[in-house]
């Protein structure tokens, strides 16, 4: 390859001038060029359309935040923690499963041995700043103790909004009132799950 074809700088091949209209200078010429532009059928066809919005009765309008759309049931928002449904106790038992393979770097967790010489969760924070709601921590979790819920707002006023180990946990009255979600998984919970579940072999 040689240099000849780099040193033509005629770069007017393949290119056309775009028709600008000189920039008016007097009061009358911007006046005309503004009622030019004004009249314009685009802007009476948008105009329609929205007049034609506006007197339809048959409006699929959702008044949020009164009404939200349906969510599907995978997905990731804020997380939960889940309980035991014949125990109504914790399903975490604090293997750190999750601290682990955060990607984020965003859940930490502290342990404690309890009375019964049992590992308990003592602290349990979530930096929602920092996660990415990737969903491993969910599906890692050997007791599908934590699950990625419905509740997406979570705007906060500050960058590190932590959520706490309280703040995630099933509420006892949404447990007893069998409103807990459950999904498919190991650990997951089968139909006709009371008539076999009487006792856990470690008593939670």
């Amino acid at each position: 390859m040689n240099n000849e074809q780099f040193n033509d700088r005629d770069v007017s091949n393949g290119y056309f001038l775009v028709d600008i209209e000189d920039y008016p200078t007097t009061g009358w010429d911007k006046f005309k060029r503004t009622l030019k532009r004004s009249l314009r059928g685009e802007l009476f066809v948008g105009l329609w359309v929205v007049l034609r919005e506006m007197i339809r009765f048959d409006i699929h309008t959702i008044k949020y935040p009164e009404e939200k759309m349906p969510i599907g049931p995978r997905y990731r928002a804020v997380h939960e923690m889940k309980r035991l449904w014949e125990s109504e106790a914790e399903r975490c038992i604090g293997c750190g499963l999750c601290e682990k393979i955060c990607i984020s770097n965003c859940i930490k967790m502290d342990t404690k041995i309890d009375e019964n010489s049992r590992k308990e969760v003592s602290e349990y924070s979530i930096n929602l700043g920092r996660c990415i709601f990737c969903g491993y921590c969910a599906e890692v979790c050997p007791e599908l103790a934590i699950t990625h819920g419905g509740e997406y707002e979570n705007a906060s006023d500050q960058r590190e909004h932590f959520v706490m180990y309280e703040d995630m946990l099933t509420p006892i009255d949404k447990m007893k009132a069998g409103k807990q979600l459950e999904f498919e998984g190991f650990g997951a919970i089968t139909p006709h799950e009371d008539e076999r579940v009487k006792k856990t072999p470690l008593s939670y």
